[in-house]
């Protein structure tokens, strides 16, 4: 089987490549040879390659830069999710498609739903729920997985951010109402994994968008907290948190308070489910060495 990814350098894409490769030939396109910020050349590439399943990895995610920089989140995180989606089903092959809690805004009491009312209140948000309608749009076989507060060991992320942060100040405020599911790079993988197996042994459940996130809650005040911990555990430096309301931290673009998604669907259509979100941290920590 030959597997297409986008992106190359990505938190999803370096969990995916290290988690699938021994499912088939991994054909990773960084942007020197796929750039979804030119859509018009995606479908043209892709045929090209007859991939057996393509799996877009790739997305604009500089939340507060895409506020001043909205054409260049909507090329690639709406049209070139669109083109890919019409390469794949000019092929009659899958795309697995990663969006976010970000197409929703906050508001609702409880978990989300993949039929709640989306209302993105940044442009990312809106780029992102705009390459789903785009996917929807041409149809075929996909899976639309929205998830959460991704982190890894490699590129900018909380987790990192945070590591340094509390070596390197006494005290370090982070924002302590807004809720959601850190989800590990490596669980999105690992899951991923599994909707393939599910989908190569003919036991596919219904084409379409779920919520793919870790077990539990937190707020960013409590994934800062385990952080530290473990850097405690280490015998590390580690400054002293305060927990601030999102008023207090304002960033160009809004971020949803509530950013809980109910995977329930995910795990009754295709049987997968997903590790606590502190235990995957854990996990990922020892991974980090």
């Amino acid at each position: 089987m030959k597997i297409l990814i986008s992106g190359r350098h990505g938190q999803v894409s370096q969990a995916l490549q290290h988690s699938l490769a021994d499912l088939g030939e991994l054909v990773v396109l960084g942007r020197d040879e796929l750039d979804l910020a030119q859509p018009a050349a995606i479908v043209e590439r892709v045929l090209a390659l007859k991939p057996d399943l393509i799996i877009n990895a790739a997305a604009y995610t500089a939340v507060d830069q895409a506020e001043s920089d909205a054409l260049a989140a909507l090329r690639v995180n709406s049209l070139a999710a669109g083109a890919l989606a019409t390469a794949a089903k000019v092929l009659a092959i899958p795309l697995i498609h990663y969006s976010t809690d970000y197409v929703f805004d906050g508001s609702k009491v409880g978990r989300y739903s993949e039929d709640d009312p989306v209302n993105p209140q940044s442009i990312y948000g809106a780029s992102k729920w705009a390459g789903e309608q785009a996917i929807a749009a041409v149809g075929g076989q996909y899976l639309i997985l929205r998830t959460s507060w991704v982190y890894s060991t490699v590129g900018k992320n909380f987790l990192l951010t945070m590591q340094r942060l509390l070596q390197e100040r006494d005290e370090l405020s982070v924002v302590s109402d807004q809720i959601g599911a850190p989800t590990w790079a490596g669980t999105i993988a690992a899951s991923t994994r599994q909707l393939i197996e599910r989908w190569q042994a003919g036991q596919a459940g219904e084409w379409g968008t779920y919520h793919l996130t870790a077990n539990g809650e937190t707020s960013w005040f409590g994934f800062a907290e385990a952080i530290g911990q473990d850097l405690i555990n280490q015998g590390k430096r580690c400054a002293t948190l305060k927990a601030i309301p999102s008023s207090a931290y304002p960033t160009p673009a809004t971020r949803p308070l509530n950013s809980r998604l109910d995977c329930g669907r995910l795990q009754e259509q295709w049987g997968v489910h997903q590790a606590h979100w502190h235990g995957a941290l854990l996990e990922c920590l020892a991974a980090q060495g």
